[in-house]
């Protein structure tokens, strides 16, 4: 899925160089995120680097700042891990490497989730809210069972289910999934919900952060989210005393139901949307599947 960067070094007036994002730059990438509070580990760094186009702000040899972004298709991408050390900001340093991610993308409509610290910058630079979403996390303890609808069942994800996996993704987000998801299988496990033979949804596990993390969550609409809390309730039933994080749409009433499982909404942040009306992308891309929990914020 990543794409080479068309530019290695970037201009600068300062002492600061902005360079292209090479696997070398993970371990201070993790440093910095640690800073934060951010609970990456390296190896979730790597999945990122795998994944996206990078930038680094560099200062005398040392890295103080990133930014990344994941193109999907021709047309649509998102951006993410966009950070500057303490010791460094206020020097317009964020705003570069936000320039050079967006220079990358050109004319794509381009999504984000905004800290309230990062969205004044981001307002700046023409991204307009479209949506907000739920971090929700903690220890699972006594989560309950989902009862399945009548003619449902839950089984493990197999390569022959992937195509169907990659649509369902694609409807569900409006964005080309394929080469981001199957990534994402090769280090997590899957699971589909099935009717009648028919893929009706299914939800993936991987390791991240403290413990775990639960997503994408992709479903087609039923009472009462039934569907998608099987999806998520599977996990969270062979999990118990494990942390889980899950990131969902605030539109789909789920971070309720979350908290009687233990996890608990931590966060609430704004999506953002560059290159296209805001109202353009509000709510579900797609009456019938619907995304119930992201891959992460910043890859959505």
């Amino acid at each position: 899925m990543k794409q080479e960067c068309a530019v290695n070094d970037l201009p600068s007036t300062t002492d600061v160089r902005y360079r292209a994002f090479t696997a070398d730059d993970i371990s201070a990438a993790h440093g910095l995120s640690t800073a934060l509070g951010w609970p990456y580990r390296p190896q979730d760094w790597q999945f990122s680097a795998e994944t996206a186009v990078g930038f680094v702000a560099e200062e005398h040899g040392v890295v103080i700042g990133t930014a990344m972004c994941w193109k999907f298709g021709a047309d649509r991408a998102s951006l993410g891990h966009v950070i500057v050390s303490s010791e460094h900001q206020g020097r317009g340093i964020g705003r570069k490497l936000m320039e050079a991610v967006l220079d990358e993308l050109g004319p794509r409509v381009t999504f984000l989730h905004a800290t309230p610290a990062g969205r004044p910058l981001y307002e700046k630079l023409g991204f307009a809210e479209c949506g907000t979403l739920d971090q929700c996390q903690g220890n699972v303890a006594r989560a309950a069972p989902v009862a399945l609808l009548d003619g449902e069942r839950l089984r493990a994800a197999m390569p022959a289910d992937f195509p169907c996996l990659f649509e369902l993704a694609s409807r569900a987000t409006g964005l080309a999934r394929d080469e981001l998801l199957s990534t994402l299988l090769e280090r997590g496990e899957g699971v589909v919900l099935e009717r009648d033979g028919e893929i009706a949804g299914f939800s993936v596990l991987r390791r991240f952060g403290r413990g775990y993390a639960i997503g994408p969550v992709v479903a087609l609409r039923s009472r009462d989210d039934a569907r998608a809390k099987a999806l998520i309730g599977y996990w969270l039933t062979r999990r118990e005393d494990e942390f889980i994080r899950i990131d969902v749409p605030t539109e789909t009433n789920l971070s309720h139901w979350l908290a009687e499982q233990g996890l608990k909404r931590v966060d609430t942040c704004s999506k953002m949307v560059l290159n296209a009306p805001a109202e353009a992308h509000r709510g579900a891309p797609d009456p019938v599947c619907r995304l119930y929990g992201l891959i992460s914020q910043a890859l959505l």
